[in-house]
């Protein structure tokens, strides 16, 4: 081959391989890739990358209802043992203050 038909097969090929690398790059980072006519063709999330998201607000939601039983039993041990002992009677006489109005209604 000479080389004018290098060149011209430079030209031809040139845009082509630039065109591979570009898609090659966007799709790898994530971004939408183009077509042969310069349309964006969305990426689609695989069955397992919507079993990962739903998998990760059920963990989500799991974190933050431990971190409440956390911060309650934080306060139970930080709190002076009196303040927790009068909770905890209050607690336990609920019932006969209820029970007691329930009597005291009939």
């Amino acid at each position: 081959m000479s080389s004018g038909q290098y060149f011209v097969l430079a030209i031809i090929l040139g845009p082509s391989i630039v065109w591979l690398a570009n898609n090659w790059i966007r799709a790898r980072h994530g971004y939408a890739i183009q077509d042969e006519e310069g349309n964006k063709i969305e990426r689609t999330d695989s069955r397992l990358v919507t079993d990962l998201k739903a998998e990760n607000a059920e963990l989500r939601a799991h974190i933050t209802k431990v971190n409440e039983r956390l911060q309650v039993l934080e306060r139970i041990a930080t709190d002076g043992s009196v303040g927790v002992a009068a909770q905890i009677e209050a607690l336990r006489d609920e019932p006969k203050v209820l029970a007691q109005l329930e009597k005291d209604a009939s």
